[in-house]
């Protein structure tokens, strides 16, 4: 199955997923990185891996529009089944949606429905919860909504920082991107309505 991630900045879950396709527990292939930020480390992380990449950047587009169409022309050109969302910082449009209906992934660090939105970890240990964690989801027109694939609960502990609490939740999120993508690889999941049911 050939598959593609979509990267915003760092890549460390892109690297997760190219680690797990690279040592063959998931059968398929990383076949693109499509990135919107030039001075993203993920492309580095892509180049070094082999793993071919489109930098497509929203200001040379007029409309969201036709940067969303010039991604799907690169998807479609590598015959992609399965889009991972890591750390790709923009909300698809309903017709990019509409187009991978139920092909794209997206992950979390939180549990959603809670603290939605690109500060999760922040918003969760502001709040005050002793318990935060992952969600790996599948991707509709709404912001951090779509049926809910894997979750992973995680303690706050009374010393915890933004940046104590990340490291534990990337730990979490390496694993479980990985363990969803080879559901999805091997036909394992049926939505019904909001429901993920794993087979």
């Amino acid at each position: 199955m050939n598959i593609a991630v979509l990267c915003s900045g760092n890549g460390s879950n892109f690297q997760a997923i190219a680690d797990s396709l690279k040592s063959g527990k998931i059968k398929g292939k990383v076949a693109l990185m499509v990135c919107d930020n030039p001075k993203a480390f993920a492309l580095t992380r892509a180049k070094k891996a082999g793993i071919k990449t489109a930098l497509i950047e929203r200001k040379n587009f007029k409309t969201t529009r036709d940067f969303e169409a010039e991604i799907i022309k690169s998807l479609e050109k590598e015959k992609i089944e399965l889009i991972c969302l890591a750390g790709f910082m923009r909300i698809m449009g309903a017709e990019f949606v509409r187009r991978f209906r139920n092909k794209i992934l997206n992950i979390h660090p939180a549990l959603l429905p809670s603290f939605k939105g690109a500060h999760g970890i922040k918003d969760a240990l502001d709040y005050g919860v002793k318990v935060t964690g992952v969600t790996v989801h599948f991707v509709d027109d709404k912001m951090d909504h779509g049926p809910i694939i894997l979750q992973e609960a995680l303690e706050v502990k009374n010393d915890d920082t933004q940046d104590s609490l990340g490291q534990r939740i990337h730990k979490i999120e390496h694993k479980l991107y990985p363990e969803a993508i080879k559901l999805f690889v091997e036909k394992r999941l049926k939505i019904e309505g909001r429901r993920v049911k794993i087979k």
